[in-house]
This record gives structure tokens, C-alpha cells and sequence, in this order.
């Protein structure tokens, strides 16, 4: 028996995909591009040299490229000497100060939006004019803050949107996107754009040549494709672009690359730049002093950087006297954003800070009482702060026991999910929330006067979908002598949005790992453990477990797929068509989940879609931020906008984010699916899925039905292939050297 699966055209970004679609300047269909510019972009400052009394003179003639390193040296500095002041157990009840306060301060700044206390990250902000902020926003969740009520017309000035809406007018972009453009840019934007069109490429959805073009209107022949506000844009652009594919940084050399691609004439230059200019950070893990030595000239690297000084130095011998031959190849120079730089940093502190807790004999008395599996884990959790657990779907329920022998020895303990149908799916009784609640403070304890969670234990569920913001969110929130259970599925697909922190944690080995003995029932769990090792096994289904239907196009397999859910599975296993989810590769396609919906609304919920598309009735998927899908149905719309019903909770969304925050929700991504499961799943394998097949896709979407599975097959060899030869694809991520490097003098548990 054949089973087959596509992959998610997604790229990682999964649902980010849906907020960015159609806000382009060109169509529906073009490429997401980044978000709002980091807090401070544009910042420089003079450099201190400690050089006695010839500092001064040389503060003066110091290049802004050299004052940005050195304020990015002191930065890491101040790291250090974090390091150096936590080198001991953490004892309960104590709260961060000094240094790492201040970088927390400045984190939760950047996540929320607002002006950044440069003071907080040394003495790289001087008079130099900083450019206009983006509007500041409540020190809330992303997912929060993205599913209020409220447009950005609202909360800025109807001159100010005035002003948006003429300058994009006359420079040919559509008067449309002046929301968006005002979310990004905030009140000053008109004049942003002014003095550096490129700035558009802030919005999602903008492409180069778009941002081009608006400049060109503006500016005419004041610019061109070595423009310096163009290059540091790119960058940017790259950097975020790189984000909804999950990287927290890329290599300066694939930087210059895709540069020279956009017929940037200089590509080194214009990195250099942007580093000057404060648009992005430089690093190479691993170095003593990341930002010194040749960095003082250009972040060089790579065998084309340096050849003259590479030349001048053959020969000589290193000053430490290692053998050069013998250390190998230097670490590779790294770019990435401040908010994914600041947000890694202060993530792999805060697990250093749970790493080096105490053990709690008070857990003793629940070890004895359990079973053998949850006593091993309550042993682990009693003698760690961090530890990690992983599991299928049936694994779930031992972190869940934990919690609940926690809260029978009278402590506080939370268990969290990534989504309302992982929550929904756990008994009653294990009490649990979903992460982007309990970081809202709408569900759970809240926090205590420090702002910290009000709590002992927090179990998070589905760990692989944490994003690295997301995950720093959460570290910095648990009080000193808390402890922190991650549990997931390692085979799954990783978050949505930037990071790869469950994976990271795991190949770091700074803390203890339980894999769990219990394995998922029936032959969906043997069809997906098979996969999770890279083999595709036939298993016996007697009950129909597991269906194959090959099919030859894609327009067979959207007419197989509507059979499916209207009437095959509800006459087979009793389930009808609200409790059947329709997994596929992509929003686009011949069998995307675009033209699967509009079979299944005409089958199921036929209507005008008179609000925007949609009828009373719709089976939706509503995407709040990046990487959160809530489903539900469509209730009404009125002036307000369209009123939902998600999970049981109305949700109303403005009628200007409807059309990129709101899907038809029969059939979703495997990004989208990831941390739910219905009873029943149909995955449908176009065959123009094949090219992007992988055994975490394939893994994650098999893995989503509880009783049933439906495989619509018309990829071939393509499946097999996947599963036994294509693997994750890579990020590019700092948190591991970052933690493996403060837990570097410590034993590290295997």
C-alpha cells in the first residue's frame, strides 16, 4: 500500500503567509516581506577607545561602522559579566538585577513596540538624530496585541493617515496599504517615506522591485541601485524574509549574495552599511571578541574578505601559539535583527538561570506515590528547574499527571498549550490554558506584583511550536525557583514564526531528557512512529483506520477530498464534516486550500458570501499573528466588522483586517494544523506538491487524525522519497551556542 503527502509551499512561515498575502502593492500573490523596522534603526554613536588621553581625538575620527562594533562589543561585554555574576546556583525567591534587568527592560521594549532605552545596551546612542519611532504600543503578547478589535485607523491621526495616504499617491503605491504603512511606520511615516522611500519594504507583502519603483517616483534620478537607504532596506528586508522562514540570523556571505541578486553594485559595502547604520547586528559565536579584528573594517569574512591581510600574515605564528590547522575552519560571521538577537539572548539567560536551580525535596513524596513513568519525571523536575520531555499524542497525558502531583502538594502549577483544540483536547481536570492567554494574563494566575507568573510549575505543551519571542516571553516571566517542563513531538514541524528552541534545547543537552514509553494506539500511531524513524510502512487497518485514495490530477483530488468529508467518513465512523480536517500543501495551487475550500463551501454552506466572502455558517480559520490559527464559524458582520465564534469565545474583527486575517476553514496547512487534531484527517497530495515533500510535513499532517485517516495520493514515489531522504529543513539560530556557552563550565546532564 502506497501513502503519499505534499509539502507545506508555506516555507515556514505557515500562517504567517495568511497575514501577509494580500497586502502587497502588487496583487494577492506576492511574496511577504518584513515587518516594522527594529526600535532605533538608523542610531550611531561615537566610540570610546580607552586609549588615555588620545581617546578623544580618536572618538572624533572613528568611522560610524566602528562606533556601531564597539557599541555591539559592549553589548556583548555586559553579557559576559552576566555570566560571570550568575556562575552559582539560583536560589528561589531572588529576582534579576543589574545588567540583565536592563536587557530584559529593553527585550520587552522591542517586543512591544516601543522606544528603547538605548542607555540599557551601553553607550552606542549619542546625538546622532534618530529617525522617526513607530507608534508605541501596550507591553502586551504579539498574539494580543494582533487580535484587538481596534484598526490602525483608530489610533492614528486622520492627518497623519492623510498625509500617508498622498505620499503614497504620488509615488504610485496604492493609497490601501496607508494602514499598514502607518502600523510599521508609525505617525511620522508620511515623512519617513519621504526621506527614504525604501522604508515601504517595512510593510509585509512589499517586493524590491515595488519599493523601487515608489522610490523612483519620488526621488527620480536622485536614485539609484547603490542608493544607501536602498541597501540598508534590503538587508532588513532579507533579514525578515529570513524570519517567516524561521532563521534568527543569516551568514553575511548569503547576505552579499542575494544582494547582488536585487543589482546592488557593491554588496560588501552595503552591508557594512547597514551595520553602521544600526539596521542589523553582526556575530560569530564562538569568538572571543565577535566584534573586534576585522570587524572594525567590515565584518570580514569568508576567503574573498581579508585576502590582502590573509596574504600579509602568511606564516606567521598565532600569538596564543595554537596551531591554526588544528582549530579549523572560524565560525561564520552571522547578521540578524536586534528583536531576534535581544530575544535569544535573553532566552538562553533566563534557561541558564532555570539550568542552575536547586533541587526540592518536596517533590519526594510524590515520586513514591506514582506510577514508574511519572515518578521519573517527577524526580527529574524535582532535582531540576528546566527539563524536557518528548512524546506523541498519548505521551501528553504524563506531563499532564505531573502537574497534577504538583497541585496536590499544594504548589502552583500550570499546564499550557499552543492552541484552544490542544487545550480542549485534555481532561477537565488538568486545569490547562493556552500560551498566548497566559501571556495576555487572560487565562491562568496572572502575575504577582514583580510580573512574574504566579506559579511553581508551568508544563508547556506542543513545545515544538514555541518561537524564540515567544519562548523568551515566557522564560522571563517564571519567578526564580519555578520550574519549567517543555513536552512535544520532536518529529512534528517546527513554529512558524523565527527559532527552533525545543530542537535547539534538545541538541544543547544542558538539562535532563525523558523520552516517553507510550506510544500512540492503532495503526495511525504504527503508520507515524514508522515515519518519525524515516520508514513508510503498510499497516493492517481492519477498521479503516488508514485510507488510501490514489488519484491522477488535482482536480480528481479536490473532488475525492469534498467526497470524503461530505460523505464517506460520516457514513463510515459517525463523523461528520465539522470534526473532519482537511490537510494540504499550500494556500495556492490547483489543490490549495484556496480551491479546496471553495469546493467544500459550495458542498457544505452554499451562500453569495455577501460579508466579504463569507455566509453565516462558514467554517473559518482566523489567524490573530503569525504561527496562531483559531478555528471557528461566522456568526454576523456589521459595521464593526465580521463577528465570529472561536472556540466558543465572539471575536471580532475589523473589516480592514478580514480579508488577510480571515480564511475558509475546512482545509488548512500543516503549519496551521500543527498542535491540533480532530477525529478525523484528509490529506490531499496534489502531484505539483512533490518538490517540497519532508518527513516532518508528511509527520505532521499523517499524525493530525485521531481515528481516521484519509490519504488523497497523487504524488508517487514522491512520499516515500520524503519521508526516508529529505529531513527538516535547516535554521539558522544562535540559542545553542548561546546557552551551551553560559552553561559551558557547569556538568551538563546527558
Amino acid at each position: 500500500m502506497e501513502h503519499a503527502v505534499s509539502t507545506d509551499r508555506d516555507t515556514a512561515a505557515g500562517a504567517a503567509e495568511t497575514a501577509a498575502e494580500h497586502a502587497t502593492a502588487g496583487g494577492p500573490d506576492a511574496e511577504a516581506a518584513a515587518g516594522p523596522a527594529p526600535d532605533g534603526e538608523g542610531e550611531t554613536a561615537e566610540g570610546k577607545t580607552a586609549e588615555g588621553a588620545a581617546a578623544e581625538t580618536a572618538a572624533a575620527e572613528v568611522s560610524e561602522a566602528s562606533a556601531e562594533l564597539a557599541a555591539q562589543r559592549e553589548l556583548r561585554e555586559r553579557i559576559e559579566q552576566r555570566k560571570a555574576e550568575k556562575a552559582g546556583p539560583i536560589a528561589a525567591g531572588t529576582k534579576l538585577s543589574g545588567q540583565a534587568a536592563d536587557l530584559l527592560a529593553a527585550v520587552r521594549a522591542v517586543e512591544s513596540g516601543a522606544p528603547v532605552n538605548r542607555s540599557l545596551l551601553g553607550p552606542r546612542a549619542s546625538a546622532a538624530p534618530e529617525r522617526p519611532q513607530p507608534s508605541p504600543r501596550a507591553a502586551e503578547p504579539a498574539s494580543a496585541r494582533s487580535s484587538a478589535p481596534s484598526s490602525v485607523q483608530q489610533t492614528v491621526p486622520a492627518e497623519a493617515m492623510s498625509a500617508v495616504r498622498a505620499v503614497l499617491a504620488e509615488g504610485g503605491a496604492p493609497e490601501a496599504l496607508a494602514g499598514q504603512v502607518a502600523a510599521a511606520l508609525g505617525e511620522q511615516a508620511a515623512e519617513v517615506l519621504r526621506e527614504d522611500p525604501w522604508q515601504l519594504l517595512a510593510v509585509p507583502g512589499v517586493r524590491p522591485e515595488q519599493a523601487d519603483g515608489f522610490a523612483r517616483a519620488l526621488l527620480g534620478a536622485a536614485c539609484g541601485p547603490g542608493d544607501k537607504r536602498r541597501a540598508a532596506a534590503l538587508v532588513g528586508w532579507l533579514l525578515e524574509r529570513a524570519a517567516l522562514q524561521g532563521h534568527t540570523a543569516l551568514e553575511a556571505a548569503s547576505v552579499r549574495g542575494t544582494l547582488a541578486e536585487h543589482a546592488v553594485p557593491d554588496p560588501h559595502e552595503a552591508v557594512r552599511h547597514a551595520i553602521a547604520e544600526g539596521a542589523v547586528l553582526v556575530f560569530q559565536e564562538g569568538a572571543e571578541d565577535s566584534f573586534g579584528g576585522d570587524f572594525e573594517d567590515g565584518y570580514e569574512d569568508g576567503p574573498e574578505a581579508g585576502a590582502e591581510d590573509s596574504e600579509a600574515a602568511e606564516g606567521e605564528e598565532p600569538a596564543d601559539g595554537t596551531d591554526t590547522a588544528e582549530a579549523g575552519p572560524p565560525a561564520p560571521v552571522l547578521l540578524g535583527l536586534d528583536r531576534y538577537a535581544l530575544a535569544e539572548e535573553s532566552l538562553a539567560d533566563g534557561l541558564a538561570r532555570l539550568v542552575k536551580t536547586g533541587p526540592d525535596d518536596s517533590w519526594d513524596e510524590a515520586a513514591a506515590a506514582a506510577p514508574r513513568a511519572a515518578a521519573e519525571l517527577i524526580r527529574a523536575v524535582a532535582g531540576h528547574g528546566l527539563v524536557l520531555h518528548t512524546g506523541g499524542e498519548a505521551a501528553r497525558a504524563e506531563p499532564v499527571a505531573l502537574a497534577g502531583a504538583a497541585r496536590a502538594l499544594g504548589m502552583r502549577a500550570v499546564v499550557a498549550t499552543h492552541s484552544e483544540n490542544g487545550r480542549d483536547r485534555l481532561d477537565a481536570t488538568a486545569e490547562a490554558v493556552t500560551v498566548a492567554g497566559l501571556l495576555a494574563g487572560t487565562e491562568g494566575p496572572g502575575r504577582d506584583a514583580d510580573g512574574m507568573f504566579a506559579l511553581d510549575l508551568l508544563v508547556v505543551l506542543d513545545a515544538p511550536q514555541l518561537d524564540v519571542e515567544t519562548a523568551a516571553m515566557i522564560v522571563e516571566s517564571l519567578p526564580d525557583g519555578s520550574r519549567l517542563v517543555l513536552s512535544g513531538d520532536p518529529g512534528v514541524l517546527w513554529s512558524a514564526g523565527a527559532g527552533r528552541v525545543f530542537a535547539d534545547l534538545l541538541a544543547a543537552r544542558v538539562c535532563p531528557q525523558l523520552a516517553s514509553r507510550t506510544p500512540d494506539p492503532g495503526p495511525i500511531g504504527e503508520l507515524v512512529s514508522g515515519i518519525g524513524i524515516g520508514e513508510l510502512h503498510q499497516v493492517e487497518a481492519p477498521g479503516k483506520e488508514v485510507v488510501i485514495v490514489p488519484v491522477r490530477d488535482a482536480g480528481e483530488a479536490v473532488h475525492r477530498a469534498v467526497q470524503l468529508v461530505a460523505e464517506s467518513v460520516p457514513r463510515a465512523f459517525g463523523v461528520d464534516a465539522g470534526q473532519t480536517q482537511v490537510i494540504t500543501v499550500g494556500h495556492g495551487g490547483s489543490a490549495g486550500t484556496r480551491a479546496l475550500n471553495t469546493a467544500l463551501k459550495q458542498r457544505l454552506n452554499p451562500g453569495p458570501g455577501r460579508f466579504g466572502g463569507f455566509d453565516p455558517g462558514d467554517r473559518i480559520a482566523y489567524v490573530p499573528s503569525p504561527g496562531r490559527t483559531l478555528q471557528g464559524a461566522v456568526v454576523s458582520a456589521d459595521a464593526e466588522g465580521l463577528r465570529l465564534d472561536c472556540e466558543g469565545a465572539v471575536v471580532v474583527v475589523p473589516r480592514d483586517r478580514v480579508e488577510s486575517a480571515v480564511r475558509h476553514g475546512w482545509a488548512l496547512t500543516a503549519h496551521q494544523a500543527a498542535g491540533m487534531r480532530w477525529p478525523a484527517a484528509v490529506v490531499v497530495l496534489p502531484g505539483d506538491a512533490a518538490r517540497g515533500l519532508s518527513r516532518p510535513w508528511v509527520y505532521t499532517a499523517f499524525s493530525r487524525g485521531d481515528r481516521h485517516l484519509s490519504v488523497v495520493h497523487g504524488v508517487d514515489q514522491a512520499l516515500p522519497h520524503a519521508v526516508t531522504d529529505v529531513p527538516s529543513q535547516e535554521r539558522t539560530t544562535r540559542l545553542r551556542p548561546l546557552i551551551e556557552s553560559l552553561l559551558a563550565p557547569a556538568a551538563q546532564p546527558g
